[in-house]
Formats: structure tokens, sequence, C-alpha cells
């Protein structure tokens, strides 16, 4: 489907410069709605380069010579690419355009504005993690590809509100700026077809002359946040965490690329969406690799963060494995219908595949197995769950409860397709006695509707929940406001963001460990499409009536994924 806007190709050729800002836009076809900002509101500020404190790379006549020559080759490539139309999922007309668009760093700003009132038993900081491009795209780009960035908003004593946002300096994020462009491959936006496969051989041959390092990690950091055994970690499946520091007075500095003291291998990776046990303390965690065997391995950490022996799972293929589940006793790992295939590129097609001749098949395993003989596979016909919101285990059926998003088509987010995508919150029975599983959906009827990114109760994770707090994505892929769904009966009470706002990812925040399942607050970003303004909506999750409301110093563009850190984790951080 061809977007019916002039900021298709067009956008990347007038606005290739570094300092970039994105164009308005309005994209709107019979499926998607993209967002665009009132004619009347100022546009989104230009991202600026920081080359102030990051040194520029001394380079011998040697390295000199083959940096030109791939430049002209890169020249080359991208003339080529932008002959063809881009597909939407490619676009970055469409994909950073509106309140996806990139803002730059914002150091701290204190004593915020506050409607209504600040519920005294918040206190610490909420951090949420999104794709934020420091430069302007080269050629394709999808919303995934942007470089991490926090943003961070602290609540203190006397109900006083700061707030900052700051690129996670990852290797990637480091290198390009000392280069003063974008040069690492788009994961998603530019590795498919021929062209992606000719963008990877520049790109490692720019490592042969020493002039790139992707054994430093080529990873984003964009996904997931986890605050974990005194670190808060920024992750994205393709590179292994980093670890950011929240500093005295609510900023953030990036500390490093974190292996957990060696534990992890430095060209290894680790799943964006780890579990910790709320009872134990433990951490569980996954990693993929799409080119060599083992394809997916499993692990944990200690409460300390001493790390078990890798359990490599057997899979045929390397298959998309944003997330897992874990219940009091198991992991339960999927083995879904999308799958890794790079020889697609030399076929001219995308690597990122949705394999209809594949059976997705849950796979349900002792969380404490030392190796995976005992791993019980259950299949789940046409499934596919980039999330999974929780699981638990009820032993008088011999089942395990998986309660997920079930998205179709399975691959609509990384390849572009004419049916629009349709995401069911559904509870998936795995029967561990006779192998064979059901699959329902929660919501009925009138009641559907496309619900993805949220969470349960954190101190309920892998043991049986009444809710679950998730996105309503719609009109997608925008999100509207949220839903907190009774998993049993399907009841579901909206909360919308209000006229012209949009925002994200729901966290739900637990008002203390002992009280009830839904006693506590949802935080969420909004943005105000017409004026332009961003802000922090609190409501009360067991009412939900809005408590209260904090003014933004500035635009936060629509995110990912966030957690929630306390006053008293930030008194012990490492």
């Amino acid at each position: 489907m061809a977007a019916s806007a002039p900021c298709s190709n067009s956008w990347i050729r007038t606005n290739h410069n570094n300092n970039f800002n994105t164009t308005k836009c309005s994209l709107q076809t019979p499926t998607l709605r993209f967002p665009h900002h009132s004619a009347t509101a100022p546009p989104p500020p230009q991202i600026v380069k920081k080359t102030d404190s990051q040194p520029k790379p001394q380079w011998n006549l040697i390295q000199t010579a083959a940096a030109a020559a791939l430049d002209v080759v890169e020249k080359a490539l991208k003339h080529h690419e932008l002959q063809q139309p881009l597909p939407k999922t490619a676009d970055p007309g469409v994909q950073i355009a509106g309140n996806f668009a990139p803002v730059p760093e914002q150091p701290v700003r204190h004593r915020l504005p506050v409607a209504g009132k600040i519920p005294e038993s918040i206190k610490g900081v909420y951090v949420r993690n999104g794709a934020n491009p420091l430069f302007a795209p080269e050629a394709g780009h999808h919303f995934f590809d942007g470089d991490g960035m926090i943003h961070a908003v602290e609540f203190g004593e006397g109900g006083h509100v700061s707030y900052a946002c700051r690129f996670t300096e990852t290797e990637r994020l480091t290198q390009e700026r000392a280069l003063g462009r974008s040069i690492f491959p788009k994961a998603i936006g530019e590795l498919h077809g021929h062209s992606g496969v000719a963008r990877l051989i520049l790109f490692y041959a720019r490592g042969l002359f020493d002039l790139v390092d992707h054994r430093r990690g080529c990873g984003t950091a964009n996904a997931g946040v986890v605050y974990f055994n005194n670190r808060l970690l920024a992750m994205s499946e393709d590179d292994l965490p980093y670890h950011v520091r929240i500093t005295g007075n609510g900023d953030l500095e990036t500390v490093e690329r974190y292996d957990f003291d060696g534990q992890l291998e430095s060209e290894s990776t680790m799943i964006a969406h780890p579990k910790i046990d709320p009872v134990s303390g433990e951490l569980f965690a996954l990693s993929y690799d799409v080119i060599k065997k083992p394809y997916l391995k499993y692990f944990r950490f200690s409460k300390n963060g001493e790390k078990s022996k890798d359990v490599e799972i057997p899979v045929s293929d390397p298959t998309m494995m944003h997330d897992f589940a874990i219940t009091e006793n198991f992991v339960v790992i999927p083995d879904q219908q999308v799958v890794f295939k790079l020889s697609e590129m030399f076929r001219g097609g995308s690597p990122v595949v949705y394999d209809k001749s594949k059976t997705a098949r849950f796979g349900v395993l002792s969380k404490y197995a030392e190796e995976a003989s005992r791993m019980k596979w259950i299949e789940v016909p046409d499934c596919f769950c980039f999330h999974l919101w929780n699981a638990w285990e009820e032993p008088e059926t011999e089942e395990i409860v998986v309660i997920g998003s079930c998205m179709t088509p399975p691959d609509s987010i990384f390849n572009e397709c004419d049916e629009g995508l349709k995401s069911v919150l559904s509870e998936i029975r795995l029967n561990l006695k006779t192998g064979k599983s059901t699959r329902r959906p929660i919501l009925s009827g009138d009641d559907q509707v496309n619900l993805e990114a949220g969470m349960v109760n954190r101190n309920k994770l892998g043991r049986k929940t009444n809710y679950a707090y998730l996105a309503i994505a719609e009109p997608w892929p925008k999100v509207s406001g949220f839903a907190k769904v009774d998993l049993v009966t399907g009841e579901t009470k909206k909360f919308l963001y209000g006229e012209n706002k949009y925002g994200g990812e729901p966290l739900f925040l637990p008002r203390d460990p002992t009280a009830a399942e839904d006693d506590g607050y949802i935080l969420a970003f909004a943005h105000d499409e017409a004026a332009w303004k961003s802000e922090l909506q609190i409501v009360n999750a067991a009412t939900m009536e809005l408590e209260a409301t904090v003014q933004l110093p500035s635009r936060v563009p629509y995110g990912f994924h966030g957690t929630f850190v306390g006053a008293e984790e930030l008194a012990g951080q490492a």
C-alpha cells in the first residue's frame, strides 16, 4: 500500500543532513493512520549532533583512502535504493513522523507543574525506553531501528517532580557520533533484499579497515529496561545490556556495556524482556543467534548476579524470540512462526519471514534445569505472541496458563501487509499431561480491541493474576489509552488519555507489596497532538480515575517499555 502523502523517499532526499528536523506529514491509508501534528503547533526540535566530547577517529592513509572509496560505493547504493518506493515499514516519512519523531537530549528540569496530587506512596524514578535516532536515516528506517533514549521522571519529597532524557551511550552510538553520521546498518529498515546484502558487505568492509568495530556491539539498547542487582539495565535483544545510572539530581548517565562482570561473552546477546521472580529475586533470560547454532540459549542469574550455565534450547531455525514467560517452577519459551532466513535477502526479500509451514509451539522447562532434555513442547497452532504478560501453574489440571496478545498477521510489524494488524488478548492453556493446548480470546464480541504493551502487578509475576493493564493500540499504531482487564471474566475498564492525546505502555506501580492486586497506580506518558505538549498521567488502578498530571518541559515521543525504581533501590545503586 502506497502512502498518500509526499513524505516518502522525498523525505530522505530533503532531510538527509545530520542535524535533521522531521517534516510535518499526515499519512493515511485504509488500515493505518500515522500521527501528525497540528498546523498551528511548533515543529519538533532539531536533532543536534554531540561531537564536543567525542574524539574524531585518527586514520592512516590506507584507512582514509578506503573510507573515501567505500563512501563512494555507499553513495551509489543509496542512489539506487531511492529510485524505488520504500515500503511503509521502511519509510522514515512514515516510521518517524509526528510524535514518533526523535527529540534531542534534555538536562534535568526540576519542580515541574503538577495538576492534582501526587500519591504519597510514589517515591523514586519512572524510566521509559524508546527508539530515538540521533542521525537522519541514510535510506530505509523502521521505528525499531532508532538509538535508545531513556526518559526519566523523578518523584521526590514534598511532591517535587523532575524530568530528564538521555541517549544510552551504546558502542554503536558513540562510533556513529565520532563519524558524524549514521553508518551501522538498520536491522529492519535496511537489511532486506539485495541492497541489504550490499549494505552488510559494505559494513564489514569498513570493519576490515578498522573504520568501525562491530565486535564491541551493534545494539541500540532501545527496547526494555529492568532494575536488577542494583543496576538499571537498558536492553535490545541484538546486544548485551547497558548499565545506566540515575544520578543524585535525577539525570541519567551510561556506565558501560554490561557483561555481568565477564559472565556473558562480549559477542553474546540478551533478550529485551528478562523476567525477575518477585519471590526469589532471580533474573531469567534468553539469548538468540540468527546466524549460527545454538540459535537459542536459556540462563538465569541469582539475585546477587551470579550466572548459571547456558542451557541450549533445541530449535530448528533461528526464531524471533522477543518475549517469554516464567511461572513459580517453570520457564515457558515460545517457538513461533516468525523466523529469520538470511537467504531470503539474496532472493530480494526480507530476512524476517512468516513461515506458514511451521506449527507454533511452547516449550516448558524447569527454571533450574541444566540441560533441555526434559523440555516439554506443546503445539499451539497459528499463534504468534509478540508479548507474554504472565503465566502460572494450575496443578489440579496439570496445566500452565499463559496470557499473551496473539498478533495477526504475525510479521505485520516487520513486513508490509494489506490486512491490518490485530492483537487479541488470549488465554493459552498448555496441558502437561496430554501434551495438548487450548486458546481463547479473553475479550469477546464488540469488546475486542487491539491490546499491546503493558503488564500485570510485578509482585504477582509467575503467579495467578486477576488483572492485566494493557495499551489500547488504536488507531494503530497509536495508543489512545489503556485497559484494565479481568483475565477470568473479560470485564474491561478503559481509561483514555484525552481528546487528541495518545501515549504508550501503561506501567502498574503497586502501592505496597502486601496490598491488593489492583491497589496501586498507572503511570503513562501522553502527548497532546493538537497542543504539541507532553505529560505524565497518574491514574488510580482500583478506581480508574486520574489522580495527577505532570506537565513535561519537552516532547516525549511514543516509545516502548518502562519500569519504576523506588527511592530505597536508588539509595543502593551500584
